[in-house]
């Protein structure tokens, strides 16, 4: 009989996480001095996360270095955004050999970003049906993800430290956004800008007014329509914003372009690579000691440790008898 299990596959935005824990823990460096400590936060909630949903399935997606195509679209994009900090680039490095290890494949692909790699991730998915049933939970600090969701794909969201990690699916989408659907975000970027991106929106249309205006003509396109056609439904618009739309609308249509996670990828996915659970055991625990992570070995596997004190233990016993 065929199995009919739900099955989970847990898709890591690993540059979002890795960020996420050098800003949210204090400096931490091994015997050497080399900096360690996003890796530690990241190993943290992979393992909680790992434990708290049993996927059957991991991968890691990264950015690749150097401009992407959004660049190409808006020389500005990300124009605000400080150098990769010197102590958390080998980090990053150290992350895919310990995901190597973890028998976790790594996609990135030159001119992407990890967004546009995980949606790749999740329209492959969907779209092959490999399981009857299968369910997407992503692992990331970045809001920008919460467009992909929807009724097979949640988004775990790291906010402040890497405790708290609220599970979004559509309806706490709608409650955050007051209404707007997953899909409405890239829309509501577009009108309301995103200065961590330095996306630039429509200057003068706000949070509040953009989330009204797409309550009421659900996106960009049916927006402009309704303007420019001059529809009893666009007369409610003030005139004010009405003029602002009208005057950026180059700029607005931009502005969704550059926030809309680009899912059409020419990357080669072998889902058969991305099972869980079969990992280099050992191997794990050796760059855990060698990276002065005791505490995580004692976190991540318990039982070892307590086998190896009693297997010390009766050593002793055997000694002094």
């Amino acid at each position: 009989m065929e199995n009919k299990k739900e099955k989970i596959f847990l898709i890591l935005d690993s540059n979002s996480l890795l960020h996420r824990a050098f800003h949210a823990l204090p400096p931490l460096t091994n015997k050497r001095g080399e900096p360690v400590g996003s890796i530690y936060g990241f190993l943290s909630v992979l393992w909680k996360i790992i434990r708290e949903t049993k996927p059957d399935l991991v991968a890691a997606c990264f950015d690749c270095p150097g401009p992407t195509l959004r660049h190409k679209e808006f020389k500005k994009y990300k124009a605000k955004r400080p150098p990769l900090d010197p102590a958390l680039k080998p980090q990053i490095e150290k992350a895919k050999e310990i995901l190597k290890i973890l028998n976790v494949p790594v996609f990135e692909k030159e001119k992407y970003e990890a967004d546009d790699i995980i949606g790749f991730l999740t329209r492959e998915i969907s779209k092959r049906q490999i399981f009857p049933k299968i369910k997407v939970k992503i692992l990331s600090g970045d809001l920008d993800l919460l467009q992909l969701i929807d009724s097979n794909v949640t988004v775990l969201l790291m906010k402040t430290g890497v405790k708290d990690i609220p599970e979004y699916d559509i309806k706490k989408v709608k409650e955050k956004y007051n209404g707007l659907l997953p899909s409405q975000i890239v829309d509501f970027k577009a009108l309301r800008g995103d200065p961590s991106d330095n996306i630039p929106g429509v200057s003068g249309i706000g949070e509040k007014t953009a989330i009204s205006l797409l309550n009421n003509f659900n996106n960009l396109e049916n927006l402009y329509f309704e303007i420019e056609n001059q529809t009893e439904k666009s007369r409610k618009i003030k005139e004010k914003i009405k003029t602002l739309l009208l005057q950026q609308k180059e700029q607005a249509f931009l502005s969704k372009s550059l926030a809309k996670i680009k899912k059409d990828i020419d990357l080669n996915f072998d889902i058969g690579r991305c099972y869980w659970g079969k990992y280099k055991k050992e191997e794990f625990i050796k760059k855990l000691e060698e990276l002065g992570f005791k505490s995580l070995i004692k976190r991540f596997f318990p039982s070892e440790i307590k086998e190896k004190k009693e297997e010390k233990t009766n050593i002793q016993k055997r000694l002094i008898n």
